[in-house]
């Protein structure tokens, strides 16, 4: 079967670029999408690194102001950074100008300050521990799926808590991630009432023609609250290729037909590089593994490195990251649309949501385009 293709932008910043140029890429890269028959364009949410999404809302915002058809959202807001009306207002302000085209997908990385402690678990600079994860990497269908990471191998968490800390006011506290959402869907259909039982309205925000979603890495909260509200929900593959099946399946599992949908819809996502051939695409995406291992030693995401720049990793390096090298789709049009065939085949996703990251701009529109045309293609043989 031959589904949908969707982007997910960070709206990276290369190595000798700035965030402002980052943002300009974005959206032409959005407008490109359209044109391209991407179904989607979400744009992701982080904080304190080298990408330029951190106000997500507001990009959304520009994104859809400068396309007209594509679907545009939130992959994902994450709750526990902002209050329940603030968010329903942010997208029912852009629903308002630009009415049936958003997504808001919601996600709980603002609430794990509790998963990550309140101290890192090592010495700043200090090594990760041995993993002690007993399974073995293994291959579904063509599908590489290794062992799950272990976020206690995460070598330095105090600019990761800096950052938690610095995203709220002082001893705020988020609400549990299923109340927020019972928060956000009550202010979208106007039934939403204060802790003191007073009635309040979301101005603009109620009834506003959104797409609610949840996000999700593992078979935990995330996947069965979307099951059981009947939710659609997108398993991010890219970022846990460990988990990300469990995800899927504890969310099928959980699933309970609702008024958004009657049967469930599952998004997966995938990282990706495409050029001409698969050498060429490796080699721009020589990159990828120190830019992964920003974020695992704890500084986060980090410029985008050019390949000539991007040296070999150190062993200790690659243990680290291993597992992101192993589950990236790297390659030629046809390399990489098999691996994504393989992937929606074996999570039976209802739609593919792809990520891609080089230096250079230009390499970047191109890895989607020869996607785009390559895609459209398999689904007229199969029509």
């Amino acid at each position: 079967m031959t589904v949908p293709l969707s982007i997910l932008d960070l709206a990276p910043i290369s190595a000798g670029s700035t965030a402002q140029q980052a943002l300009r890429n974005t959206v032409e890269l959005a407008k490109r999408a359209e044109q391209w028959g991407y179904h989607r364009y979400w744009l992701a949410e982080h904080h304190f690194v080298a990408v330029a999404s951190s106000s997500s809302i507001t990009l959304i915002g520009l994104v859809a102001a400068n396309t007209s058809r594509i679907r545009v959202g939130s992959a994902a807001v994450q709750v526990g950074h902002h209050t329940s009306a603030s968010i329903v207002e942010a997208f029912g302000t852009i629903d308002a100008l630009y009415p049936g085209r958003l997504d808001l997908g919601l996600g709980r990385s603002g609430h794990r300050r509790a998963q990550f402690g309140s101290e890192p678990a090592h010495p700043k600079g200090g090594h990760p521990r041995v993993d002690t994860a007993t399974g073995r990497t293994e291959i579904r269908d063509g599908v590489v799926v290794p062992p799950p990471f272990d976020p206690g191998r995460i070598v330095d968490r105090s600019r990761y808590l800096a950052g938690l800390r610095a995203l709220q006011q002082p001893g705020a506290q988020a609400p549990e991630f299923a109340d927020q959402i019972d928060e956000v869907r009550a202010l979208l259909a106007g039934t939403y009432t204060s802790a003191d039982g007073i009635p309040l309205h979301a101005v603009p925000g109620e009834n506003a023609r959104v797409q609610l979603w949840l996000f999700g890495s593992s078979g935990g909260e995330s996947a069965e609250l979307a099951g059981r509200l009947g939710l659609p929900f997108a398993a991010a593959y890219h970022v846990a290729p460990g988990t990300a099946l469990d995800a899927v399946d504890a969310y099928r599992a959980a699933f309970r037909p609702s008024e958004y949908l009657a049967e469930p819809y599952v998004v997966v996502s995938a990282d990706v590089v495409v050029a001409a051939d698969d050498a060429k695409a490796k080699r721009l995406a020589a990159g990828y593994g120190h830019w992964v291992y920003g974020i695992r030693a704890g500084t986060g995401a980090t410029e985008f490195l050019a390949p000539e720049a991007a040296g070999p990793l150190t062993p200790d390096q690659l243990r680290l990251v291993d597992d992101r090298l192993a589950t990236q789709f790297v390659g030629s049009p046809d390399t990489v649309v098999q691996r994504l065939a393989a992937l929606q085949r074996v999570t039976g996703a209802d739609e593919l949501l792809v990520t891609s990251v080089t230096h250079d701009h230009a390499d970047r529109l191109e890895s989607h385009r020869l996607l785009a045309e390559a895609w459209g293609a398999r689904a007229a043989r199969a029509a």
